[in-house]
């Protein structure tokens, strides 16, 4: 009889950790499955600059290093963003990533800003539309962001909880990295002028 007990107890124990490690399974599945829907984003976003500055060159021939810029930043995402597809579980490189976004951002910003300065670029049809679609397209991976961060920290918790951890080191379920860019435009106070 106590052998029975004692067999009970161990597949009790074997199909709860059966269970545990099947949800850290689903959970990271969960959050590689959110980064590929950042990824079809910033896929979209990569195609659009190269037309966007295209589009600008005719207009901006004085402003040639902030288009170089621009492609220089775009190059260094798509070469980030590959590298953290291929390693999703490394945060050195979705810190990389976070900071190569951030990087063309900033210079999309500064594009943006010059374009500002010329009317005839500003009236510009194709212009308008590229600008309206790398809008839509930011939104989109802000969206796509979130759903990535939600879902990591879901998958974070699950494997920090007692005992799941003792799955997830034996396992190897490293933490996960959320990825977050850094927006300095986004922090600064708006100003209000009349």
């Amino acid at each position: 009889m106590g052998l029975l007990v004692f067999l009970g107890v161990i597949a009790l124990v074997l199909v709860y950790f059966i269970r545990v490690f099947n949800n850290l399974v689903t959970h990271r599945n969960r959050f590689k499955n959110a980064f590929s829907q950042i990824d079809v984003q910033l896929q979209r976003r990569y195609e659009l600059v190269p037309n966007l500055v295209e589009t600008a060159k005719a207009y901006l021939a004085h402003e040639r290093e902030t288009l170089s810029n621009v492609i220089a930043a775009r190059n260094q995402a798509i070469s980030a963003e590959r590298a953290v597809a291929a390693a999703l579980e490394d945060p050195d490189k979705m810190a990389r990533l976070a900071q190569a976004e951030g990087a063309l951002g900033a210079s999309l910003g500064r594009l943006m800003a010059v374009a500002e300065n010329y009317p005839d670029l500003k009236a510009n049809q194709t212009m308008q539309q590229l600008m309206e679609e790398l809008a839509s397209t930011e939104n989109r991976v802000g969206f796509a962001r979130q759903a990535f961060n939600d879902a990591v920290m879901e998958y974070n918790v699950l494997r920090e909880q007692f005992p799941n951890f003792f799955v997830a080191g034996a396992f190897g379920f490293p933490a996960a990295a959320q990825l977050e860019i850094a927006n300095v435009e986004a922090r600064q106070p708006v100003q209000v002028k009349f």
